[in-house]
C-alpha cells in the first residue's frame, strides 16, 4: 500500500508540473497584458518601462524558471490587472465556488443516485424508462441554456428566486440545479448499470432464495458492492462541476472563481489565471487520490490488489 501510495504521489507531481507548463506558455500566446495596463496615449518608452516593472521584458525561459520557484514556494504572485497579491484574490472568491459545487453535488447525488436504484430494479418496466427519458433530457440541455431558462422562468416570470447574485440560500438554489444537473444524470446511469450488475450475481440470486427482501437487500448487499463506480465517478465529476462553474457563475453573476476566470482570461491577467488552473488541477488531483483511497475501504480486495 505504501508503495502504491508513492507512485501516485510521483504521479501527481508529474501532472502539476505539466500543468504548470501548459498554462504559463499557452497564456503568454494570448497577447501582452501590458497593452492592457498604460493608457492610450502612453509612449512606446512607457511600454517598455511598465514591461520592465512587471519583469516581462526578460527571456521568456528566465520568467518560466522564476515562475517554477514561485511556485515551489506557493508564492503565486501579484495580479497585474487588480495590483493586489493572487491568494487574497482566490481566497475572496473560493468560498462562494466552494459553495456553489457543494450544491450542485448533493444536488446530483441527492436525486441521482436514487433514479439510478429505482430504474435499476424496475428494469423493464414503464417507469424506469420514463426516468432514462428524463435521465437522457438533463444529460443533453448545455448548462448555460437550463441556467437561462430558469432565470427567465423562477426569477423573471414567476419571481419565485432571485435572479442572480449571492448572499441567501435562495440565491443558491437556480445555479446549483444549472450546475447539477449534467452530474445527476451521470450519477443516475452509473448507479443503474452498476445495480443491475450486481443483481446478476450468484450473491443476489442466492439471497432472494433464501426469502431477503428487497429493502433489506438494497441496504446490506447492494448498496455497498455497487458504490466502487459511483467513487470513481465523484473524483471525475468534481473536476467537471469547477469547470462548468465558469459557464453557471458567469450566467448567474456569482461571484465565485469560474467569474473571476472569465474576467481574467479577458484582461490577460497571467497570475490570476495561471492560480486558478493550478487550483484545479490540485483538486482533481487530490480528489482522485481521495477516490483511491476510499477505494480500500469499500472494498478491502483492491486493497490486496494494490498492495
Amino acid at each position: 500500500m505504501g508503495r502504491f501510495l508513492l507512485q501516485r504521489s510521483g504521479q501527481a507531481l508529474v501532472a502539476i508540473f505539466g500543468v504548470v507548463t501548459l498554462v504559463f506558455f499557452i497564456q503568454r500566446l494570448t497577447g501582452d497584458p501590458v497593452l492592457l495596463l498604460v493608457p492610450e496615449t502612453a509612449t512606446q518608452e512607457d511600454i517598455e518601462a511598465m514591461r520592465r516593472t512587471l519583469g516581462l521584458d526578460r527571456a521568456l525561459w528566465v520568467q518560466y524558471l522564476d515562475f517554477l520557484r514561485d511556485m515551489a514556494s506557493f508564492d503565486l504572485g501579484r495580479s497585474y490587472i487588480r495590483n493586489a497579491p493572487v491568494w487574497d484574490i482566490l481566497l475572496s472568491r473560493l468560498p462562494q465556488t466552494l459553495q456553489l459545487a457543494a450544491g450542485a453535488l448533493v444536488v446530483a447525488l441527492v436525486i441521482g443516485l436514487p433514479l439510478g436504484l429505482v430504474m435499476a430494479l424496475t428494469q423493464g418496466r414503464p417507469v424506469s424508462r420514463v426516468i432514462m427519458g428524463i435521465v437522457l433530457a438533463f444529460q443533453s440541455l448545455p448548462t448555460f441554456w437550463s441556467g437561462i431558462m430558469m432565470i427567465l422562468l423562477f426569477g423573471v416570470t414567476l419571481k419565485w428566486l432571485p435572479p442572480s447574485g449571492t448572499g441567501t440560500l435562495a440565491h443558491l438554489v437556480m445555479p446549483s440545479i444549472a450546475l447539477g444537473l449534467l452530474s445527476l444524470a451521470t450519477y443516475a446511469r452509473i448507479a443503474r448499470a452498476s445495480v443491475l450488475d450486481e443483481l446478476s450475481k450468484d450473491y443476489i440470486r442466492s439471497a432472494r432464495m433464501r426469502g431477503v427482501g428487497t429493502g433489506r437487500l438494497v441496504r446490506r448487499h447492494l448498496l455497498r458492492n455497487a458504490a466502487i463506480p459511483v467513487i470513481s465517478i465523484t473524483a471525475l465529476e468534481i473536476s467537471q462541476l469547477l469547470a462548468g462553474a465558469v459557464i453557471v457563475e458567469t450566467v448567474f453573476a456569482w461571484p465565485g472563481l469560474g467569474l473571476l476566470t472569465v474576467q481574467s482570461i479577458a484582461a490577460r491577467d497571467f497570475m490570476v489565471v495561471q492560480a486558478v488552473v493550478l487550483l484545479g488541477a490540485f483538486v482533481t488531483i487530490a480528489a482522485n487520490f481521495a477516490a483511491d483511497i476510499l477505494y480500500t475501504v469499500v472494498d478491502p480486495r483492491v486493497r490486496l490488489t494494490k498492495s
